[in-house]
């Protein structure tokens, strides 16, 4: 089961008593925010609740499935999400 943004944006205007629109205006800072940090390389965290940062990625050799022949992959970057101590005991307990 899964909840997409829109029905998240209208619980969460439901449970703060305020529109849709402005609950969208919050989410489409907080993720503009998360996107300019992130790809600065800043860690953003939320105590207790999760934490952002970029991963560094070698330079490796993989291999093409369908044909087996060995291909270089650049180094690059990632996005690693962690669970605080309260989603988690969120989790734990249900």
């Amino acid at each position: 089961m899964a909840k997409n943004r829109s029905e998240l944006v209208a619980e969460v205007a439901e449970k703060a008593g305020t529109t849709n629109a402005a609950v969208n205006g919050v989410l489409d800072a907080l993720f503009q925010v998360f996107e300019e940090s992130v790809s600065a390389g800043e860690k953003i965290t939320i105590p207790g609740w999760l934490s952002v940062e970029r991963t560094d990625r070698a330079a490796r050799t993989g291999r093409n499935p369908q044909t087996g022949e060995s291909i270089e992959i650049p180094a690059g970057h990632g996005v690693k999400l962690t669970a605080g101590s309260k989603l988690k005991a969120a989790v734990s307990n249900k």
